[in-house]
């Protein structure tokens, strides 16, 4: 029992694979798999969510400060009173209110690092703020008209935050300081009308150093986004206000409370994280996996070392074992090498009883089906031969030629040059297609380009306007045909249906996708064929063995059988007043677009 199974390849080969492969593979493996999760599971990822917890803790506090400060200027009766009587109270009143808002006002900015300006407004547009405020600026601007304080009066006394922006009161300059504007209404508390604004901003330049401090990668971010998935906060000013535009990352943000996610971006997989602030908006931070994860770079280095030992020691036990396994295969290969020389009558002689010896022995039923096939295709090959030759034959007529010359001298005779060099250039390029210049495979576009040259010889021969219409659908011109396949049936249509009628008459090609397959459509308004005729052209083997078919059809059908044997259709019909239709279905040719 156990000589046979050690007399059996797949046995010398698998304690190859066990002695070889199994050994590095598994120690690899579990040294990846232990050092991966542990840098990935302890050491990255929770790094990133304790450091995004500690920063939305650090930017819930500075919220926090925000809605105090608010809480405390909208609960404040002097505020209250101030803001009610800013218009009406005699003017020492209305200084004295003005000082002590402002110092109010200023003395709470300057107790609190978070809070950068504080402003005051009753419903005129009138008011005051904290350091620079300018009230110029202030009465340069239509309150009411303001998205902020048109929500603020929606929301009746609750909280309306704003993304990241440059205050627009303050007297210092443009643009000078970054804010993040907390606003509600103020209210009469005895009978809780709407008196008044207070807006609370905080200071935007703390906020954005508290998240650019924080690092992901080389190319990872942090920023703020409220429950709608709009960005609030961002050091690209450009974002502010307006949505994700991942799909994927706007799903993670707003539909799932998970803390970590992962998503692709561009192709590109992606680790998110994300936590609440205290004002419901929340801090993301994304960055590419491959960046997060460097420290792996330790591991390959551990696995290419790995590799190289276990090759070493696979090279070693590969010679061990080599003149027990590898000899019969050596005899194979020599074998080989002298078939490959031609000398197509080797035979091998394999001596063994595993499965090296029966493949011997269907390297010899190889051998005797290849011999037959040989022959099989020499005889194809003369075949197609013998119908490439009849197409040439068909395709450059002795006469026909002649008369085109002749028409050319009698141009030139005539003065007429340039329509002799239409016609030279013409027939330059069929002459060209017809001796394979461009192999015997060639577009579909260059094919309808050699009909259009052949047509403008044809015209002058028969001193008729033959009409081209191509209706080739996007797509099918890059797929290749053989040549001269449409030219012999444009031919045949001029011919046989326009000629004889001695009028001009007109050419449809039409070239579209079906299912997978290319349909040709050719047709023409000549005379038509007949029903006899058309009965016996659309059965060519009995036209061929009765002699009763032309040379064009002839060419169509040896085409078709030596280059899509199986795998074509074609059909000729009349037409349902004049002409014919010419119809060729190219199996499974879309796949061969150039």
């Amino acid at each position: 029992m156990i000589r046979m199974l050690m007399n059996s390849f797949s046995a010398k080969i698998i304690l190859a694979l066990v002695l070889v492969i199994l050994i590095p593979v598994f120690f690899t493996s579990l040294s990846y798999y232990l050092e991966s999760n542990s840098i990935l599971k302890k050491n990255v990822r929770e790094s990133i969510v304790q450091i995004s917890k500690q920063t939305a803790d650090s930017l819930s506090s500075i919220i926090n400060a925000g809605i105090n400060t608010s809480d405390f200027f909208a609960g404040n009766p002097n505020i209250q009173r101030a803001t009610m009587h800013l218009n009406n109270s005699p003017s020492y009143e209305e200084s004295w209110n003005y000082k002590f808002i402002n110092s109010l006002l200023n003395n709470t900015v300057y107790s609190n690092s978070f809070v950068k300006i504080v402003y005051v407004f009753n419903e005129d547009g009138r008011g005051w703020g904290s350091g620079a405020f300018s009230e110029t600026k202030l009465k340069s601007i239509r309150l009411s008209e303001l998205e902020w304080v048109k929500e603020a009066n929606r929301k009746d006394g609750e909280l309306v935050w704003q993304g990241i922006q440059f205050d627009r009161l303050s007297g210092g300059g443009v643009n000078t300081d970054l804010v993040v504007p907390v606003s509600r209404v103020l209210k009469n508390f005895d009978t809780l009308e709407n008196i008044g604004l207070v807006q609370v901003h905080l200071d935007g330049s703390s906020i954005l150093g508290t998240i650019d401090k924080l690092k992901l990668g080389e190319t990872g971010k942090f920023f703020v986004v409220d429950t709608a998935g709009k960005i609030m906060i961002d050091s690209d000013l450009r974002l502010i206000n307006k949505q994700v535009e991942d799909p994927e990352l706007f799903k993670n943000i707003v539909d799932h409370d998970r803390t970590e996610f992962e998503f692709s971006m561009n192709g590109v997989p992606y680790y998110g994280v994300k936590q609440l602030l205290s004002n419901g908006w929340m801090i993301v931070g994304t960055v590419p996996v491959q960046e997060i994860t460097r420290q792996l770079d330790r591991l390959k280095s551990r696995v290419l070392l790995s590799s190289a030992v276990f090759s070493i020691l696979a090279i070693a036990i590969g010679l061990f074992i080599s003149n027990r396994v590898v000899k019969p295969v050596n005899q194979l290969t020599s074998d080989i090498r002298r078939i490959k020389q031609g000398h197509m009558k080797v035979r091998t002689v394999v001596r063994s009883s595993d499965e090296i010896g029966l493949l011997g022995n269907q390297f010899n039923r190889m051998l005797d089906e290849i011999e037959r096939l040989m022959h099989q295709v020499k005889d194809e090959q003369s075949q197609k031969h013998h119908a490439e030759l009849r197409a040439v034959t068909h395709r450059v007529h002795p006469h026909f030629l002649y008369n085109t010359l002749s028409t050319l001298g009698w141009l030139i005779q005539s003065n007429q040059n340039e329509r002799a060099s239409g016609v030279l250039s013409a027939l330059n390029r069929l002459l060209e297609a017809n001796m394979g210049k461009s192999g015997n495979i060639i577009t579909v576009t260059e094919e309808l380009d050699i009909i259009r040259k052949y047509l403008v010889i044809l015209e002058l021969r028969y001193e008729k306007k033959f009409h081209l219409e191509l209706d080739v659908e996007p797509g099918m011109e890059g797929i290749f045909i053989p040549r001269m396949l449409l030219q012999p049936l444009v031919e045949n249509a001029i011919f046989h249906g326009i000629v004889p009628k001695k009028t001009d008459g007109r050419i449809l090609i039409r070239i579209r996708a079906a299912e997978g397959n290319m349909e040709i459509l050719i047709s023409d308004d000549g005379l038509g064929i007949g029903s006899r005729k058309l009965k016996l052209l659309n059965d060519p083997e009995t036209a061929i063995a009765s002699s009763e078919i032309g040379i064009g059809m002839r060419h169509l059908y040896d085409t078709l059988r030596l280059y899509y044997a199986g795998y074509s259709e074609w059909s000729i019909t009349d037409g349902p007043e004049k002409g014919a239709t010419i119809r060729i279905l190219l199996k499974k040719q879309l796949e061969f677009v150039s």
